[in-house]
C-alpha cells in the first residue's frame, strides 16, 4: 500500500514538473519566437537596428544569468531550497512578461529593459527547474521524463500560440491585441506553472552553515566543484562543446521570427502558424528522441539531431520562398527538441546525487555564456553585412542613400549572410562533442564524495 501511494505521489510530481513546461513554453513560443521579437524589431524599433537591439537584449539578459546562475544553484543546493528560487524567478518572469504590453512604437528602452528582466525571470528559473528533474524521477527513467516534459511543454506552447492566433487573425493589424498576446502569455505561464510548487515534495536539509552566509557557502561549494573536476572530465568535455553548439542553437532560436520577417516577408499570422508547426515536430522529435536515447545512449543521438540541426539551418540559406521557410522551420523544430532535451539529459546522468541544482547551474553558466556570444553575433553580422552592402551600392552611385528597395535588398542580403554564423557555432560545437564518454560520466558521477 505503502509503495502504491508513493508511486502515486511520484506520478504527481511528474506531471506538475510537466505542467510547469507547458505554461513557461508558451514564454518561449510568444515571446522569444513568434510575436514580441518581430514586434519588437518591425514595429518598436521599425529599422534594420532592430536587429542589433534584440541581439544586445539577449546578451545583456544571458550575461546576467550567467553570473548568477551558478551562484543560485550552489545556494539551493546547500539550502534545499530550489522549489523556493523557481517561485521567485518564476514570479519575476510571468510579471514583467505581462509589463510588456505596454511597450509601444518608439519604445525601445522600455522594450529592451522589461524584456531583459522578464528574459532573466524566465532563463534563471530553468536552472531550478531542471534540478528538480532528480526529486521526480528514478535514475533509470530521467531520459523519459525529460523527453515527456519537453514533449508536452511544447504542446503548452502550440495551445497558447493558438489562443494567440485567433485573436490576432480576428484583428488584423492592431497592435493592441499584439500586444494583449503577452498578457495572455503571462497568465497562461501563471496557470500551469502554479501545481509545481505544491506537487513536487522537495525534503529540505540546510546544511550547518558554520557562521556563513549564503553567498560565501555558495562561492566556497562552487570552488569546490571547481577544484573537483578531474573527477568530471566527461561533464567538463560536454560543457566545452555545449558553449560552442548552443551559441547557434541559441541564436537560431531568436532569430526565426526576424529571418522570416526578412528574408521572406512572413506576417505576423504566419509567423504564428509558423511556430505552431515548429512545436509539433518539436513534439514529436522529444517523444522519438527520448525513447531512443533510453534504448540506444543518450550522446549517440544529441550528435544525431545535431547533425539535423546543422542540416537544416545550411537549408534555411538557400531556401528562395516561404514555402522553403517553413519546410526548414519543421525540421530545425524536430531537431531542436532533441539537443536541447538530451543535453538537460547528460546534465542529470553526470551530475553526483546532492549537487544536481549546482550542476544544472554550470549547464545554465555554459548555456548562457555561449547565449551572449550567438545573438550578439547573429545581430551585429545581420546589421553590419547590410550596412555595408548599402554603403557599397550608394558608393557605386548604383542607388542613393535614402533608397526603400535598396535598403530592402540589403538588409535581406545581411541576414542570410550571417546565418553563416549559426553553420559555425553548430559545427565547431560538434568536434568536442564526439569525445564525450558517455558511460565514463555515469561511473564518475556515482563515485563522487559530495563535500558537505
Amino acid at each position: 500500500m505503502a509503495k502504491k501511494v508513493e508511486s502515486k505521489q511520484k506520478k504527481r510530481a511528474q506531471w506538475a514538473w510537466y505542467f510547469y513546461d507547458f505554461g513557461n513554453s508558451a514564454y518561449a513560443a510568444v515571446v522569444l519566437l513568434a510575436v514580441y521579437a518581430a514586434y519588437f524589431k518591425q514595429s518598436v524599433v521599425g529599422t534594420a537596428e532592430g536587429s542589433a537591439l534584440w541581439g544586445l537584449s539577449l546578451t545583456i539578459s544571458m550575461l546576467i544569468v550567467a553570473v548568477i546562475s551558478p551562484i543560485f544553484g550552489a545556494m539551493a543546493d546547500y539550502s534545499g531550497r530550489k522549489k523556493t528560487f523557481l517561485f521567485i524567478m518564476t514570479a519575476i518572469a510571468i510579471v514583467f512578461t505581462g509589463l510588456l504590453f505596454f511597450v509601444q512604437k518608439g519604445d525601445i528602452f522600455l522594450g529592451m529593459v522589461l524584456f531583459i528582466i522578464a528574459e532573466i525571470g524566465y532563463r534563471s528559473g530553468q536552472v531550478f527547474y531542471n534540478g528538480l528533474l532528480t526529486n521526480v524521477a528514478d535514475d533509470d527513467e530521467i531520459a523519459k521524463v525529460s523527453g515527456n516534459g519537453w514533449a508536452i511543454g511544447s504542446l503548452g506552447g502550440i495551445i497558447c500560440l493558438v489562443i494567440v492566433l485567433i485573436l490576432i487573425q480576428s484583428n488584423p493589424g492592431n497592435t493592441v491585441i499584439v500586444r494583449l498576446s503577452l498578457v495572455i502569455t503571462a497568465v497562461y505561464f501563471l496557470i500551469f506553472a502554479l501545481p509545481a510548487f505544491f506537487w513536487i515534495k522537495e525534503e529540505h536539509h540546510p546544511q550547518d552553515k558554520e557562521g556563513k552566509n549564503y553567498l560565501q557557502i555558495a562561492l566556497q561549494r562552487i570552488g569546490n566543484t571547481i577544484r573537483s573536476v578531474k573527477d568530471f572530465k566527461e561533464f567538463i568535455k560536454f560543457m566545452v562543446a555545449l558553449l560552442i553548439y548552443n551559441d547557434g542553437i541559441i541564436a537560431a532560436l531568436d532569430f526565426a521570427a526576424i529571418l522570416g520577417a526578412v528574408l521572406y516577408g512572413v506576417t505576423s499570422t504566419e509567423l504564428i502558424i509558423f511556430v505552431i508547426i515548429v512545436q509539433i515536430t518539436n513534439v514529436i522529435g522529444a517523444y522519438i528522441y527520448g525513447f531512443l536515447s533510453e534504448k540506444g545512449g543518450v550522446k549517440k543521438y544529441l550528435v544525431q539531431s545535431l547533425i539535423l540541426m546543422i542540416v537544416s539551418v545550411v537549408g534555411m540559406m538557400f531556401m528562395p520562398n516561404k514555402l522553403g521557410f517553413f519546410i526548414v522551420g519543421a525540421l530545425a523544430g524536430y531537431a531542436m527538441a532533441g539537443v536541447q532535451m538530451l543535453s538537460r539529459t547528460m546534465v542529470s546522468m553526470f551530475a553526483p546525487d546532492g549537487k544536481s541544482a549546482e550542476f544544472y547551474g554550470f549547464f545554465s553558466l555554459a548555456g548562457r555564456s555561449s547565449s551572449i556570444i550567438g545573438p550578439g553575433v547573429m545581430g551585429l553580422a545581420a546589421t553590419g553585412i547590410s550596412a555595408w552592402v548599402m554603403n557599397t551600392l550608394v558608393k557605386a552611385e548604383l542607388v542613393t542613400a535614402g533608397d526603400a528597395n535598396a535598403l530592402v535588398i540589403s538588409e535581406q542580403i545581411g541576414h542570410r549572410f550571417a546565418i553563416i554564423t549559426l553553420v559555425f557555432f553548430l559545427l565547431v560545437g560538434l568536434m568536442p562533442l564526439l569525445f564525450v564518454n558517455e558511460e565514463e560520466g555515469r561511473k564518475a558521477a556515482k563515485a563522487a564524495v559530495i563535500k558537505k
